[in-house]
């Protein structure tokens, strides 16, 4: 399968991340990307941007596309998908939701044995730095690659079995923000002791990323990356060990769990 053009219905937040990593990948250009988007200050917004986008109809805006990105809320899914069934080609194109809580059957009983993919990004996609999970439907091996070796280029990606898509939607999309807030909290106590907001910030943020790629390049543990840096009665394990006493480990365990139980009752409610 050989991706040129791309169609992103929904230009929300995760839409457009999505629309902006793309765009930083040397074989698309401004015009090989729509967005589709209704909410007219959205739209404008990402006309002054530089996007090339419409406000549709969805119908029309796929069919020059090789793969359909659908990014909208998962009250607004069935709606789409009734908007642009009659058009899709599924001999020569392929539907990609992100949708939360939406699985491929749901798609299928909407849109029928067509190529499907369900993924779970987050949104450090617009700078190719994603964790992205993949399921296919009635999808052919080269639709396979092609589709899973786009989102490689944009971060990391893989396939998963489809049952784990709320564990994924939690650990890496959810994730984000669960990172975002411990940066802050560092910031925040970097403050403290004696930094400004901005060089308490950076010096956060660069600790972080140097943590995470320790990770993915040395291919280890936490615990042994952090037995690198502790030392008999040094700091760190001073500071660590006060964090675990108040409960850190504990609190972002708790409130993963609590993400993923909320999703599982959204979608036993049907959203």
């Amino acid at each position: 399968m050989n991706i040129k053009k791309i169609t992103v219905i929904g230009g929300g937040n995760l839409g457009t991340a999505i629309a902006k990593g793309l765009l930083k990948l040397k074989n698309f250009g401004a015009g090989d990307i729509l967005i589709t988007e209704k909410r007219q200050p959205r739209l404008r917004f990402l006309e002054e941007n530089g996007f090339n986008v419409t406000g549709g109809p969805n119908n029309v805006a796929i069919n020059n596309a090789d793969i359909i990105i659908v990014a909208v809320k998962p009250q607004q899914v069935y709606e789409v998908l009734h908007e642009i069934k009659d058009d899709f080609d599924k001999n020569k194109q392929v539907l990609v939701s992100t949708v939360t809580g939406i699985n491929l059957a749901d798609l299928g009983k909407h849109m029928g044995t067509v190529p499907l993919v369900r993924i779970m990004p987050n949104t450090a996609i617009e700078i190719l730095e994603s964790m992205t999970c993949l399921s296919f439907a009635n999808t052919s091996k080269s639709q396979e690659e092609a589709i899973l070796h786009l989102f490689q280029q944009m971060g990391n990606a893989m396939v998963i079995q489809e049952e784990l898509m709320a564990a994924v939607t939690v650990l890496g999309a959810c994730g984000i923000a669960f990172a975002l807030r411990f940066i802050r909290a560092a910031t925040q106590g970097g403050i403290e002791i004696g930094f400004g907001a901005e060089v308490s910030q950076l010096i956060a943020a660069q600790t972080v990323k140097g943590a995470a790629q320790l990770l993915l390049e040395n291919n280890s543990h936490p615990e042994r990356e952090i037995d690198k840096v502790t030392t008999p009665q040094g700091i760190t394990i001073s500071g660590l060990n006060e964090m675990e006493h108040q409960g850190f480990s504990s609190a972002l365990i708790k409130g993963l769990i609590t993400s993923y139980n909320k999703l599982e009752k959204m979608q036993a409610n049907g959203n």
